[in-house]
């Protein structure tokens, strides 16, 4: 379902921002993390990634259920079908990431049996450790890192040809301005 006007609301652009912004901040903190000696500095930013995680999850979740209602957003260019479908499929690709990122993450650390917590307060509980459990979320959570940078970059050089080259004023529109 597509929406019968090229404009957005306020409310797609302000989701589409906090997602993106922040699902990239945590990305980041999650690739130095990786990086560090385990240690308390290490343990310190883990538990700030593994919250921002989770409200990303809740925001994400939010921006889906409002995309459903709003339906896909019309292209302003012309481009040809088959960009249409990849830009269709990153952008699927990238919403999905948004959600099973987080969810692998408070996966892995449930299955290992550690308490996941937002910011000091606990959503599960500590419990029993789940071998198999913290395999899979691990395997999700670090396993999709290459694809997801794969697809933010499609998606920001999509947007970038769309304002450069076709000049059709994807990025403005994505701003709140006139296009």
């Amino acid at each position: 379902m597509a929406t019968n006007t090229k404009k957005i609301s306020l409310t797609t652009i302000v989701m589409h921002w906090l997602t993106g912004v922040s699902f990239i901040g945590v990305f980041i903190v999650g690739l130095i993390m990786s990086e560090m000696d385990r240690g308390p500095n290490k343990f310190e930013l883990m538990g700030y990634h593994k919250s921002i995680g989770v409200l990303i999850l809740v925001v994400a979740a939010l921006r889906i259920l409002w995309r459903l209602k709003e339906g896909n957003l019309l292209s302003l260019g012309s481009s040809p079908a088959w960009q249409k479908k990849i830009a269709h499929a990153v952008h699927g690709i990238l919403m999905l990431a948004t959600i099973a990122m987080p969810i692998s993450g408070v996966i892995m650390s449930a299955g290992g049996g550690r308490a996941v917590d937002v910011f000091g307060w606990v959503i599960i509980s500590e419990g029993k450790k789940v071998e198999w459990l913290q395999e899979l979320g691990s395997t999700i959570h670090h396993s999709a890192v290459n694809i997801i940078v794969a697809m933010l970059i499609l998606h920001i050089v999509g947007a970038l040809k769309h304002q450069l080259i076709d000049k059709d004023g994807t990025i403005n529109r994505m701003l709140g301005k006139k296009f």
